[in-house]
């Protein structure tokens, strides 16, 4: 299909392509992008990921360079009205991805005095690889919705590190939405539509924009730059390792027994909002820098090494005697030796909000990780460098959130019964 803008999908009209997300087709016949990497899972060829299989896009599908994430409180008692909107969703949130609007000519379809059932802003932009992610919060698990005996053992508020400075109204939310997308107008009209049809049964809590991808999630992707200028996520997960993601991101059948069943296969999202104290780190030696971070600034290296693939060598020593990567540096107290092994899928973003009124910039990394277990793998990891890590001489966490992201779905299932059933 040439399916590369919003456009051809809507001047299909009752064909195939809109037919077919308003059906709930799976569009996974759609062929894998062809060159390096062409074995990633969710490689699209035409910009458009498949929104069913195994598992959700938007965790190992390759990193897109805009993001908006948006976490959400639930306003109503009724948990039908909750069933309804999660289903609701799912088939708008087929039909964006597939570069359709919300709803069957939601834009102008209801005539001059109709509410349009669509926003309108993405109406002839492409599909731009988008994908819609969903996870719940901890306190969804209340009394309120009879979803008590059906929240994962691992779903809980995660403990206070050393350092944070959280904000109340950047951290939390009963549910979240992920969307993602090469062009930022599509990512916000798919969260804005979304938010626009839960009027009355949800409220937005907070919300955050990305851009700049932090990570690499495929092996066809370069690395890029936070914005101390370090490459970041060198060692990331990639979505063409299944058995790494099986042992580290993906909940088993066995993790999500009983109430939680519906869990199996999906994932934790772990969600914290980091600002960089730009200013701080701009006045800094360069030296400072690669010892904070313990690679070369340059080229990615582990200090003391050539290439940025280099497992780093945490026994070397410099011509001082003292270790060529600090011990404090955060590449050391991150690699895994110094976790029991532990790894992480990081999905992450730069962000830019403007300035604190103080003439300093509001801006940083809006870190994304996916885990299998975020108590055995989030939590040790960040209780170690909240402890010891040079870089939170520069940092500080000011939003936390944690989410259950349900596995994918199977053609007919939608959010509602998947979550209620």
């Amino acid at each position: 299909m040439e399916a590369s803008s919003r456009r051809a999908v809507l001047a299909a009209g009752a064909g195939t392509a809109v037919a077919g997300a308003a059906a709930g087709l799976t569009w996974a016949s759609r062929p894998a992008a062809a060159g390096p990497g062409a074995g990633a899972p969710d490689a699209p060829a035409d910009g458009v990921v498949p929104f069913r299989g195994a598992h959700q896009a938007g965790i190992t599908t390759p990193a897109q360079d805009r993001l908006h994430f948006v976490a959400l409180d639930v306003v109503t008692s009724d948990p039908e009205e909750l069933r309804a909107l999660l289903t609701a969703w799912t088939r708008a949130a087929e039909r964006m991805t597939a570069g359709a609007e919300a709803a069957p000519g939601g834009t102008v379809g209801g005539g001059p005095y109709g509410v349009p059932e669509d926003t309108g802003e993405a109406l002839d932009l492409a599909a731009a690889n988008l994908t819609v992610t969903i996870g719940y919060g901890p306190s969804l698990f209340d009394e309120r919705f009879g979803l008590g005996a059906r929240r994962p053992g691992a779903l809980r508020e995660l403990p206070a590190f050393a350092g944070d400075d959280l904000d109340p109204a950047r951290s939390g939310g009963d549910l979240c939405i992920q969307a993602c997308a090469d062009d930022p107008q599509v990512a916000v009209h798919a969260v804005r539509n979304l938010v626009r049809m839960g009027f009355g049964v949800v409220a937005v809590r907070w919300s955050q924009l990305g851009f700049g991808r932090t990570s690499s999630t495929s092996t066809s992707q370069v690395t890029p730059r936070n914005m101390f200028g370090f490459k970041d996520g060198t060692a990331n997960l990639k979505a063409e390792d299944p058995v790494a993601l099986d042992e580290h991101v993906w909940v088993d059948g066995a993790e999500a027994a009983g109430g939680a069943g519906w869990l199996a296969g999906g994932s934790y999202l772990v969600a914290r909002r980091i600002r960089m104290h730009i200013e701080v780190w701009d006045r800094s030696t360069l030296q400072d820098q690669q010892d904070t971070i313990g690679r070369d600034k340059k080229v990615g290296a582990p200090l003391g090494q050539r290439d940025e693939f280099e497992e780093p060598d945490l026994a070397a020593v410099a011509a001082d005697g003292q270790p060529r990567i600090p011990v404090d540096s955060h590449v050391a107290l991150a690699h895994p030796s110094n976790l029991d092994g532990v790894r992480i899928l990081r999905r992450g973003y730069n962000f830019t909000d403007g300035s604190d009124g103080q003439g300093h910039l509001d801006a940083g990394l809006f870190f994304i990780a996916f885990v299998r277990d975020p108590f055995r793998q989030f939590v040790p990891m960040q209780q170690a460098l909240a402890r010891a890590d040079k870089l939170n001489e520069y940092i500080e966490h000011t939003g936390s959130a944690l989410f259950a992201c349900p596995p994918g779905l199977r053609d007919g299932q939608d959010w509602g019964t998947q979550l209620f059933a």
